[in-house]
C-alpha cells in the first residue's frame, strides 16, 4: 500500500470498467477512486459508532487538491472518533433538497435555542414539539414540494399571507394503528402565521449554517415577525370579574383542580405548564418559594404570596402521596392534569373577558407589581425572568417608580416655571408634638 503522492494520483489510470480505489499508508482509510471514464475522487473509509462501514465522497480531483483533501480526511476523523458520522450527515444534506426534507432535517438536527443565556442550547421538549408541529401543518402542505434553494421572499409572504387568511387551518381525527383516535386542531390567523415565520426563519438560517441554501429568504421578506402592540394586562376589576367565575364555577361543580391551576396561574406569575405541571418537590412552603429545576430560562427560585401558599397547602394536605404531581391527571394514572384547556375557555367566557389567555395573567401580575412601585429589578424576580430586557415591558407603566419620580420632580420645576414658589415646609420636633 504506497503512500497517495500528486505524482501516483496523475499516474493512475481509469480501469476497463466500474472503479478502483487506491489506498493511502499515511492515513488510514483515505484513498484515491478512479472510475472507468476517467473521473477521480478523493474518498475516506472508516466505520462509525455502531461499527458499520461507511464511505465518504471528500471531492473531486482537480477541485480539490491532495494536502486540501488530506485536511479534509483529518477533520472528518475526528468527527468520527466524537461518535460523529460524516458521510450520513452529508447524505442528509443531499436529502435536503425540498422544503419539506429540511423541515424534517431541522426537526432531528436543528432545534437549539437561537438568542439569550441558553443560546446553543438544546429546546425544551414542549418547545421543540410545537415548533416541529407549526412547521408540519403550515410549512409542509404550502412549501414543502418545493426546492430549499428556489424559496424567495416573494414565495415567503404569499406563504404568510394564506396562514393568516386560514388556508391550513383544519380540524380532523386522525386514526392512527394500535393509538386511539386523535383530534387535529389547526388554526390560522394572524398570530399562528407570526409564530411559523419565525420558524420558518429558524429553519432557513439553519440550512444557509449548513450550505443547504445560500441565504434566508425570511429576511428579506416584507412580513411581520413580532405583534408590534403592547402587552394585554388586566385590571384589578378584571381580575375580580376572573375571581367571580372561579367562584361560580366551582359552586356548579367544575374540577377544583383545573380552577386551582388557574388561580395560581395569576397569584404566581408562572408560566402555564409551570403550574400545570407543578411537582411537590419543587414546593418549599417553609421558606415561600417555588424551586423550579428546569423551566425555559433553566433553573429558577419564585416567591410565593400568602395567598399562594395558602392554596398549596390546602392542596398538600389531600396530595396524594404516590404521586409526584401537585395536580396529577385523573385517568391514565400518569402525568399531571391537563383538563384546563377545555376549562380556560369556559372561564374566559363567564367572566366575559374574550382573548384572554394563561399568559395574560403573568403579565397581570408584572403589572400589578410595577404598579404598586416594585422595582423592575424584583419584578423579574417574581415572573422568573433570566434578563432585565423582559422585564422592560413594564417600565411604561402608570405607576413606575421611574414615573412616579418624574411627575414629582418634573412638578417642583413646573411650578418654579409658573413663579410659583415651593410649599412650605415645616420641621417636626417635640414641642410640636
Amino acid at each position: 500500500m504506497p503512500k497517495i503522492t500528486k505524482a501516483l494520483v496523475a499516474a493512475l489510470e481509469p480501469p476497463d470498467s466500474g472503479d478502483e480505489t487506491t489506498w493511502d499508508s499515511a492515513i488510514a482509510g483515505f484513498g484515491v477512486r478512479v472510475w472507468a471514464g476517467g473521473a477521480k475522487t478523493y474518498i475516506l473509509k472508516y466505520r462509525n459508532k455502531d461499527g458499520r462501514v461507511r464511505k465518504l465522497t471528500i471531492g473531486r480531483v482537480g477541485t480539490l487538491t491532495l494536502d486540501e483533501a488530506r485536511d479534509e480526511a483529518a477533520k472528518a476523523l475526528g468527527a468520527v472518533a466524537k461518535g460523529e458520522d460524516p458521510a450520513a450527515e452529508k447524505q442528509a444534506h443531499r436529502k435536503a433538497e425540498t422544503v419539506e426534507q429540511l423541515v424534517e432535517l431541522y426537526a432531528v438536527e436543528g432545534l437549539f435555542v437561537q438568542r439569550g443565556i441558553r443560546q446553543g442550547e438544546p429546546m425544551k421538549p414542549l418547545t421543540a414539539a410545537y415548533t416541529v408541529a407549526r412547521l408540519r401543518h403550515h410549512v409542509v402542505p404550502l412549501l414543502g414540494k418545493m426546492k430549499a434553494k428556489a424559496v424567495n421572499p416573494g414565495d415567503i409572504e404569499r406563504f404568510v399571507k394564506d396562514v393568516t387568511n386560514g388556508k391550513t387551518a383544519r380540524d380532523e381525527k386522525i386514526k392512527v394503528e394500535t393509538e386511539p383516535t386523535k383530534r387535529v386542531i389547526v388554526r390560522g390567523g394572524d398570530g399562528a402565521a407570526r409564530k411559523v415565520v419565525r420558524d420558518l426563519s429558524a429553519v432557513f438560517s439553519f440550512a444557509k449554517r449548513r450550505g443547504i441554501v445560500d441565504k434566508n429568504p425570511v429576511e428579506d421578506a416584507a412580513v411581520r415577525k413580532t405583534d408590534n402592540k403592547r402587552q394585554r394586562f388586566l385590571s384589578l376589576k378584571e381580575i375580580q370579574l376572573l375571581g367571580a367565575a372561579f367562584e361560580e364555577l366551582e359552586a356548579g361543580g367544575t374540577n377544583s383542580k383545573a380552577l386551582d391551576i388557574c388561580r395560581l396561574w395569576a397569584l404566581t406569575g408562572a408560566r402555564r405548564n409551570e403550574i400545570a405541571g407543578l411537582k411537590w418537590n419543587e414546593v418549599d412552603l417553609s421558606s415561600g418559594f417555588l424551586r423550579f429545576e428546569d423551566t425555559k430560562t433553566g433553573k429558577s427560585l419564585r416567591p410565593l404570596g400568602t395567598a399562594a401558599r395558602a392554596l398549596l397547602a390546602a392542596r398538600y394536605a389531600s396530595r396524594d402521596k404516590e404521586k409526584p404531581w401537585v395536580f396529577p391527571a385523573e385517568r391514565n394514572g400518569e402525568g399531571f392534569y391537563g383538563g384546563t384547556k377545555r376549562i380556560w375557555p369556559i372561564v374566559t367566557k363567564k367572566a366575559k373577558l374574550p382573548g384572554v389567555t394563561p399568559h395574560t395573567l403573568r403579565h397581570s401580575l408584572g403589572s400589578v407589581a410595577a404598579s404598586s412601585g416594585e422595582a423592575l429589578l424584583i419584578v423579574g424576580s417574581l415572573l422568573g425572568h433570566a434578563n432585565a430586557r423582559s422585564t422592560q415591558i413594564y417600565a411604561h407603566i402608570d405607576r413606575d417608580p421611574s414615573q412616579r419620580a418624574a411627575d414629582k420632580v418634573g412638578n417642583a420645576i413646573a411650578a418654579a416655571l409658573a413663579g410659583k414658589g415651593a410649599a412650605e415646609v415645616i420641621p417636626l420636633n417635640a414641642s410640636n408634638g
